[in-house]
């Protein structure tokens, strides 16, 4: 693995980047447009959301320059780690088949898949130097560029993107038999709101908020992975669930087939813009497709994206190298996982909340997707 270790004073997102790598190119506006390639599975099809604004900024180097990437070309064999999550989600999945290809087709390169917490972690290892690259949500790594949240422990993370993969949907799963049928019902019942300290803790709170419930006093709080809810639920030990994950989640999907076991899923659409006059526009309302979990109805909900992410400080020719064999390998990437068959080269060279690394401008700029 390449350790990294670096101090950034400061960092502010950057959503309309006008320097991340080179004097001219600007970040292309969230979120990421629709994929290229249909799925041979239903996924979720954003709806028609506002035109994202940008915040403004003045003033601040962002940390995606090629100043920045300062860490040499790995001598010898590369080793590279890449930093997940859960097994029962996307993340891990897709991490390791990416892991896969990036072993056997880069030459002379070892890459291996980490099981982690999900987006906090990986951020936070990314931050120490522990992994080389990390799956994260979008909203998580505005967060950690800014230092802000679960992530003032550590401060702001030179996060910079290199490439965004897919649209993550915010699952809200109850009991059939908890009476739930909507957000303001989950007053007094035992909901997992995901890992403490991850995105979807992160979201549910803020879901729950905006719905009028505090939740450190309103609910019976657990905080649990998508497997570890999974099975609570089967248990009957939760009356409902808070998850982010891509289509179709296994864990969740395991759940909806299990026999003995009636749940619904319960609609968040209408929060969508509340959250995005509170948190910005990362969050889209979208629409689960009844038939990804064999549902009676379609499911109004939120959206959030999902980048691969690098320390800024990584070799700007090793990131050019990385995405050179992911994209000469594409059609082998997309048969890792139904998520990974919405990749494409305009797809992920835009709808970043950081800036992208200037290897992975030079990288999209040559393949002539990159929208300066």
């Amino acid at each position: 693995m390449l350790r990294k270790t670096f101090v950034l004073p400061s960092v502010i997102l950057l959503l309309a980047l006008a320097s991340c790598a080179t004097p001219t190119p600007t970040q292309p506006a969230v979120p990421a447009e629709a994929p290229t390639v249909a799925p041979t599975e239903p996924v979720a099809a954003p709806t028609e959301v506002p035109a994202p604004t940008t915040p403004a900024l003045a003033g601040v180097q962002p940390p995606c320059t090629p100043e920045n990437a300062t860490d040499p070309y790995p001598s010898g064999k590369i080793r590279l780690v890449i930093g997940t999550g859960g097994t029962g989600g996307v993340f891990y999945p897709y991490g390791g088949g990416i892991a896969r290809i990036l072993s056997e087709k880069m030459p002379n390169t070892e890459a291996t898949a980490e099981v982690t917490g999900g987006s906090v972690d990986n951020n936070k290892l990314l931050a120490k130097g522990e992994i080389d690259i990390g799956l994260s949500t979008l909203d998580s790594a505005f967060e950690a560029s800014r230092g802000s949240g679960v992530y003032e422990d550590v401060g702001p993370v030179p996060l910079c993107a290199i490439a965004n993969l897919y649209q993550s949907f915010i699952h809200v799963v109850a009991l059939e038999e908890s009476g739930i049928n909507t957000i303001e019902d989950m007053k007094g019942k035992r909901i997992s709101i995901g890992s403490a300290g991850s995105s979807t803790e992160v979201a549910a709170r803020r879901i729950l908020e905006v719905a009028g419930i505090n939740p450190d006093t309103d609910i019976d709080r657990d905080n649990l992975g998508v497997s570890e809810s999974v099975n609570a639920i089967k248990d009957r030990k939760i009356d409902a669930f808070f998850w982010i994950g891509g289509l179709p989640t296994a864990a969740v999907k395991d759940l909806v087939s299990t026999p003995g076991i009636k749940v619904k899923f319960i609609p968040t659409g209408q929060y969508v813009d509340k959250l995005r006059e509170k948190y910005g526009p990362l969050y889209v309302r979208t629409t689960l497709d009844k038939a990804i979990y064999n549902l009676e109805a379609d499911v109004d909900g939120i959206g959030i994206g999902n980048a691969m992410l690098v320390n800024a400080k990584t070799n700007e020719q090793l990131v050019y190298d990385i995405l050179k064999t992911i994209f000469d390998n594409l059609e082998e990437v997309r048969t890792i996982h139904p998520e990974a068959r919405k990749l494409s080269l305009e797809a992920a060279s835009t709808g970043s909340s950081v800036p992208y690394h200037p290897g992975a401008i030079r990288f999209y700029t040559e393949r002539g997707v990159w929208k300066p």
